[in-house]
């Protein structure tokens, strides 16, 4: 059974930083994107983030390009996200997911739907 963790969510003033981590277990993820996804109150679920396991290519969502950095361990299957300059409309919960996709990151890396599986999330909070 698939399963993803993640840590490291809490409260932090606006400019501050928080590392973000998502334990992978349950199965080989080898062949499957990371992502990952956040959602604040009253909103839809937005694109942070992705890596591909395999080759490593990466994404990111428009709000955080130069902010964030995705990055993994392949050898302790984690995922993590590193968040800098953190601003208030940061605030939301924050989910790991798993996409799978042999051929690389593919097309649909963004899109919440295509994904597998999901963490319970933990939230960030950024005050002002």
């Amino acid at each position: 059974q698939a399963q993803l963790v993640e840590s490291g969510g809490g409260l932090v003033q606006a400019g501050g930083s928080l590392r973000l981590s998502c334990a992978a277990s349950g199965r080989s993820f080898s062949n499957y994107n990371m992502g990952w996804f956040r959602q604040a109150p009253g909103k839809e679920r937005e694109f942070v983030a992705v890596i591909n396991w395999s080759s490593a290519s990466i994404a990111y969502g428009d709000s955080v390009k130069g902010r964030f950095t995705i990055s993994k361990d392949s050898g302790k299957n984690m995922v993590y996200l590193q968040m800098n300059s953190l601003k208030p409309e940061d605030t939301a919960v924050y989910y790991c997911a798993a996409q799978l996709s042999p051929g690389g990151i593919g097309r649909y890396y963004s899109t919440s739907g295509w994904y597998n599986y999901w963490g319970q999330g933990t939230q960030v909070t950024v005050s002002s």
